[in-house]
């Protein structure tokens, strides 16, 4: 019987072919995935030049210097494992076992990196820090040039010395943050921009400044008094932190205030804001007491 291989040509050969007991050409047999390549081990020079540049790398290079300099405890663990990790490397590469070397070497460079990468970390925080109070910086001296002002279109008593006390302050803190000193500088820092502004809204505080401001109404007074009080408020709580002056005074002020706020509260909320405004003052004053009673004088 005559077979027509005419549609499927190859296959037919193929099997002629084999029929043969010939092989059939490479093209018509089923293609045979290669062997995997096993995989050089690595040369011991090479090893041996790995360690000496991985010892460099965690004792010498400016990555090493730069996790020295930081004080960073994380960035400086990290070295310390690398190191640990490179010795272990020169065990394995002593005992002959040159694959172990080399991985521990590559782990060793690893550590090494990551505590570079906490340094960077951190430098970009401290570098946004420093621009949040370089800015805060310029707040503070705006309020201060406007406490100047006020200061003498309409004299009260302790504005000059206050602006005095305030000026230096920002000096230290200028000096502060030139140094990179930020954890002494932000405090003070926020003490001297609540002093401004305290000072202010105590000048402000009189019934000829009052009048002044024009308030559209007698609810955004209430609301320019609540700021009033809550900057002083603020600024007690920067000053307690520093536990400066007589704090057993200062409590029996501070109790007072508080009670005043919370009546004050209770009016704004029922629309009885001239009342509420009142109440506001006179809590204010106590605060201006209990911010003297803590050691810093300022008007109102």
């Amino acid at each position: 019987m005559t077979r027509h291989c005419f549609p499927t040509l190859m296959p037919c050969l193929a099997a002629a072919l084999l029929g043969a007991g010939l092989a059939p050409p490479a093209a018509a047999q089923a293609p045979v995935p290669p062997a995997k390549r096993a995989e050089a081990p690595p040369e011991r020079s090479q090893v041996e030049r790995r360690l000496q540049s991985v010892q460099t790398l965690i004792e010498n290079s400016s990555a090493a210097r730069k996790i020295e300099a930081s004080g960073n405890a994380e960035a400086q663990a990290q070295r310390n494992k690398a190191r640990q990790l490179r010795r272990h490397a020169e065990a394995a590469f002593q005992a002959g076992d040159l694959r172990s070397a080399t991985g521990l070497l590559d782990d060793a460079a690893r550590q090494l990196f990551e505590g570079v990468r906490l340094i960077a970390g951190e430098q970009d925080k401290t570098e946004s820090l420093a621009a949040a109070l370089a800015t805060r910086l310029a707040s503070a001296r705006a309020l201060l040039a406007a406490q100047k002002r006020i200061s003498t279109e309409k004299p009260v008593g302790g504005g000059e010395d206050a602006a005095r006390r305030i000026e230096g302050m920002l000096n230290e803190v200028r000096d502060h943050l030139a140094a990179q000193r930020y954890g002494e500088a932000r405090p003070l820092l926020d003490q001297a921009y609540l002093m401004a502004k305290a000072s202010i809204g105590a000048m402000r505080g009189g019934d000829t400044l009052v009048r002044s401001l024009n308030f559209a109404s007698k609810e955004e007074e209430y609301h320019y008094e609540i700021d009033r009080n809550d900057t002083h408020r603020m600024l007690l709580q920067v000053l307690a932190q520093k536990q400066a002056g007589d704090a057993g005074a200062s409590r029996a002020f501070v109790e007072r205030a508080a009670e005043l706020r919370r009546e004050a509260d209770t009016a704004g909320k029922r629309g009885d804001f001239a009342n509420a405004i009142r109440l506001l003052e006179e809590a204010t004053r106590e605060l201006v007491r209990a911010i003297r009673a803590a050691g810093v004088f300022i008007p109102g």
